[in-house]
């Protein structure tokens, strides 16, 4: 068998390594675990374009629906509800829909997004969350 101390420093070096790759993946299922919040400090109303509707895949309807938003030059990640209070609620989205809506401005890692708050088309309004930022899809489990 080789040096020990030679044993030890390769050990070391292989559990770097390993950190530093599982790190990354880590940080990610925990922004999963702990959603963005919503603050009522950041909230925001805008109008837009829906660009494109990104639906979880079938079978994870619990997970949340967004929307890409154009709004002016600008476009905007626009985090809705899960999928499956959507379906609830005989709500769809597709791309060209004109909308408004009341969200919060929030970052989640490096990425700028809007929790909705409320969302009107034509003269349907989707509400998905009360005053205070507080989802309304938890009521209906």
């Amino acid at each position: 068998m080789r040096d020990p101390a030679e044993f030890h420093r390769i050990l070391f070096l292989a559990l770097i390594l390993v950190s530093l790759c599982l790190g990354p993946a880590l940080a990610q299922k925990n922004q999963e675990l702990n959603p963005p919040k919503y603050d009522a400090h950041t909230e925001t109303k805008m109008k837009g374009t829906v660009e494109e509707v990104k639906l979880p895949p079938k079978g994870s309807e619990k997970e949340v629906a967004h929307l890409l938003v154009k709004t002016g030059a600008d476009t905007v990640d626009v985090y809705l509800c899960p999928k499956s209070f959507l379906d609830d609620m005989g709500v769809s989205f597709s791309k060209g829909d004109e909308i408004a809506l009341t969200g919060s401005k929030v970052k989640q890692g490096e990425a700028d997004l809007i929790l909705a708050r409320e969302v009107v088309k034509g003269t349907d309004t989707l509400v998905l969350r009360d005053e205070k930022g507080n989802p309304i899809w938890s009521w209906h489990r």
